[in-house]
């Protein structure tokens, strides 16, 4: 298939985005339609239908998009354009609980799949409160939406149910509707360039397979810190906590893609049956005191940066003022396969941290301590980091010789700054995903039975919390979490890394590997 068919295969489609008053479409996927309209990824053949109760003009309803566009695109509006890309946006007050108002939908549908040609290809993409997905899905079928000739597919947002049991029944409910193969869950860091970059590192570079396992891995480390606080979603939040929030989509899946099999076949299914096996050999904490040894749970105090006085959680915005959720998490966990076998992964995610990052961390093996140049010095593991966000990039670090006549050696860091390359004006992932969802791309969508799994994990650890809160420890704002978390990995004789925009000492930096 050509790059020119492959940009075809978009046409035809309409795309109901449910909750389009919404924080997620003004932010993200109104600026990511715009996106793939203004680079050609989509044709003139589609139509946009924003669905919420809120009634609204077309009038009211475009000028919002323009003015998101103006406020969140990574492109400059173009009027021209912009007269083009708004004619293709409708807008129908919708209660989703009740059925004429899909049947009204219907009858829209069918006149804008007249109006522009459309062969009845529609994404439904529900940004909505999980406990409405099964309503609405049922709704779609009983008010003929999915009685069309073409492909019907349904695009949902996180949270999947709030535990394994809310989210089998909310599945079930789903699936009495759609396929399987028609279900798209969203986990935007699947998105990011650099996540998806990990496989392309693993599996097309030759000289980094050999090394990817347990004989020369000492550990891994993930890190997702925030800078901010809970800011507007207090309530939302302290019914979540980090462990739900974050640990259970988007560090699992960061795990996963780090600990993969190499896939038989470059194939969407093929791909995701290889990260379900990673999640599968997960190590589950059988026991409370297993979780008290493995696992550290924090949430931020008052803390100061600079002359400013940040809150601490409880002082926040609908936050229980006796709350004992996490804000902070951190974790050991093994993969028990023969290739992983005894290699630490350690996570670790929070809010109100001194700096936002992303990044994920390999640490090989050191040298032997009787090999001649570690007699001489103290010789640094050697290093592969993928800066997720928010620098994008790729970079290792080796031990040389400093330069001059003393036997010095040193750390030097080889860095590929894909940001300093291509700038920050690179896709989102809500355009990645957006236009994979179009295509029939599910690679970097979570299946069922991942989701399914990554809640196994996290159900031992939420119930075994949910028995005793006195584990739970407090963290000054701006800091890098509890001082426990910094010894569960000093117990193995190892220390977090530092972060990109942390204090790096001793390191010698060369130019880009551009």
């Amino acid at each position: 298939m050509t790059s020119q068919q492959n940009l075809n295969s978009l046409d035809g489609a309409v795309l109901f985005i449910f909750g389009a008053t919404g924080d997620l479409a003004k932010r993200k996927l109104f600026p990511a339609i715009y996106s793939l309209y203004k680079e050609g990824k989509l044709s003139d053949k589609f139509a946009v239908v924003g669905l919420a109760r809120r009634p609204k003009t077309q009038e009211q309803f475009r000028n919002d998009i323009r003015s998101s566009i103006q406020e969140f695109s990574r492109y400059n509006e173009d009027e021209e354009l912009w007269t083009r890309f708004a004619d293709h946006f409708e807008y129908q007050s919708l209660d989703t609980q009740t059925m004429d108002g899909f049947q009204e939908l219907n009858t829209l549908t069918q006149q804008l799949e007249s109006k522009f040609g459309l062969g009845g290809n529609r994404l439904f993409y529900l940004a909505l409160a999980p406990e409405l997905f099964g309503g609405v899905a049922h709704n779609l079928k009983a008010g003929g939406l999915l009685d069309s000739d073409g492909w019907h597919r349904l695009v949902i947002e996180k949270p999947f149910g709030y535990d394994l049991k809310s989210a089998e029944a909310l599945n079930e409910k789903i699936r009495e509707v759609f396929e399987e193969e028609e279900i798209y869950r969203i986990d935007h860091y699947l998105g990011k360039e650099m996540v998806q970059n990990i496989e392309v590192v693993r599996f097309a570079n030759a000289f980094f397979e050999p090394l990817w396992n347990n004989k020369y891995i000492a550990n891994i480390q993930i890190t997702l810190s925030e800078t901010v606080g809970v800011e507007e979603r207090g309530g939302y939040y302290d019914q979540s906590g980090a462990l739900k929030d974050m640990v259970q989509n988007h560090m699992l899946q960061m795990v996963a893609m780090m600990a993969m099999e190499p896939p038989s076949r470059l194939v969407p299914e093929d791909i995701r049956d290889e990260k379900v096996k990673v999640l599968r050999s997960i190590r589950p904490y059988k026991t409370d005191e297993e979780v008290r040894e493995h696992v550290i749970r924090g949430q931020y105090a008052e803390g100061q940066v600079k002359d400013k006085t940040l809150n601490a959680y409880r002082s926040e915005n609908s936050v229980n003022p006796a709350s004992s959720t996490e804000t902070f998490f951190a974790a050991k966990l093994f993969v028990d396969n023969f290739r992983w076998a005894g290699v630490p992964f350690y996570v670790r995610t929070g809010k109100r941290m001194p700096t936002k990052s992303t990044e994920v961390v390999v640490e090989f093996k050191n040298m032997p301590d009787n090999v001649y140049f570690a007699k001489k010095t103290n010789l640094q593991p050697n290093l592969l980091v993928f800066r997720v966000n928010p620098e994008e990039g790729i970079y290792i670090k080796i031990n040389a010789k400093r330069p001059g006549s003393e036997w010095t050696i040193i750390p030097v860091a080889m860095d590929f700054c894909q940001s300093c390359q291509v700038g920050f004006n690179t896709p989102e992932a809500y355009e990645r995903l957006l236009f994979d969802a179009l295509r029939g791309d599910s690679t970097y969508f979570t299946r069922w039975d991942e989701v399914s799994n990554a809640w196994k994990y996290i159900d031992h650890i939420a119930q075994s919390w949910s028995k005793d809160a006195s584990d739970l420890q407090m963290y000054p704002a701006a800091t890098w979490g509890p001082d426990a978390s910094h010894e569960l990995l000093a117990k193995d004789g190892f220390k977090w890394w530092p972060v990109h925009g942390q204090d790096e000492d001793d390191v010698v930096w060369v130019k880009s590997l551009s």
